[in-house]
């Protein structure tokens, strides 16, 4: 790891799962039991991110600053998208 950046590479397993790699988990307090939020687009890739950002973005949302957030989508698509987020913590919850 150098300057708060890290690359390596991941094999993906039968069960298609991938290992977070250990440099990794530490740079971003990662713990065994944390929610993750898997972001894909055709267009733009894919992206991890602890649902903790993602519940900091939902809870601003709700609390009515979706333009400032996100000024190219309408507020129905905002709060879609918040309530998606929230959706995906309930349903690890009662796993």
């Amino acid at each position: 790891m150098e300057n708060g950046k890290f690359m390596s590479s991941v094999k993906v397993g039968p069960k298609g799962q991938i290992v977070i790699p250990k440099e990794v988990r530490d740079m971003f307090a990662i713990f065994p039991g944390d929610t993750l939020i898997f972001l894909a687009d055709v267009e733009k890739g894919m992206a991890i991110e602890r649902y903790g950002v993602f519940s900091a973005i939902a809870d601003a949302i709700f609390a009515g600053r979706s333009k400032e957030l996100y000024p190219e989508h309408t507020l129905e698509e905002s709060i879609a998208f918040a309530n998606r987020i929230r959706e995906i913590n309930k349903g690890d919850k009662s796993e």
